[in-house]
């Protein structure tokens, strides 16, 4: 009786490929960007801000590059995709949506939606990683997606950073504010709502 092999230790970590190492450095981001608003809020410094929007620029570097060094070296895998997912919904669903918040987007209103945008970037790649098969060509990758990329959340954090830029948080933010049968309302959150409503949409949008 023969007994079973035993995995060998920090077996996962031994099978990363080097793509899924950037990956995991846009998750590093993502992570760093929301501690960047959790000390904002804290301490009130708009520096930080700026630290938590260069990190979600940083997180879109490291998403492009994992992409291109995973076809460089011809290798790909199901853990990889699912790794890269996990990555960009940290990064630019979640960190985007935080620092909409930290800037001021406070309002009961404004919380239904910033967490309905995650929720459309949660779908959408989903949706992303059950198609992908089929909506490969003959040589086996994707033409395009269907709905926009949650990376162009990145459009939204820029937005954020020039608010920061010029002063216009809280009670200043751009567009003012509404007060609807009691609860508030920033229409700037409005991008956000149009924002996750075109990644779930069937827009189809070229893969570069």
């Amino acid at each position: 009786m023969t007994l079973p092999k035993l995995n060998k230790p920090f077996s996962m970590i031994r099978e990363f490929h080097l793509a899924d190492w950037f990956t995991l450095a846009n998750a590093v981001c993502g992570i760093g960007a929301l501690f960047s608003m959790m000390t904002y809020l804290q301490t009130n410094d708009p520096r930080h801000i700026y630290f938590a929007c260069g990190l979600v620029l940083a997180a879109l570097i490291f998403d492009v590059l994992d992409g291109r060094i995973a076809r460089w070296r011809q290798k790909t895998s199901a853990m990889g995709r699912e790794l890269d997912s996990l990555a960009d919904i940290i990064s630019f669903g979640v960190a985007p949506a935080v620092i909409a918040y930290g800037c001021g987007m406070q309002g009961l209103y404004d919380r239904i939606v910033l967490a309905g945008f995650v929720a459309c970037g949660v779908s959408r790649l989903a949706r992303y990683n059950v198609t992908a098969e089929s909506l490969s060509g003959s040589d086996n990758k994707v033409k395009y997606f269907e709905g926009t990329p949650i990376p162009t959340s990145l459009l939204l954090v820029l937005v954020m950073f020039l608010a920061a830029w010029q002063g216009a948080l809280h009670e200043s933010l751009w567009l003012g504010q509404l007060v609807l049968a009691g609860f508030t309302l920033h229409p700037l959150v409005l991008l956000f709502a149009i924002s996750g409503s075109l990644m779930v949409s069937r827009l189809r949008i070229p893969k570069l």
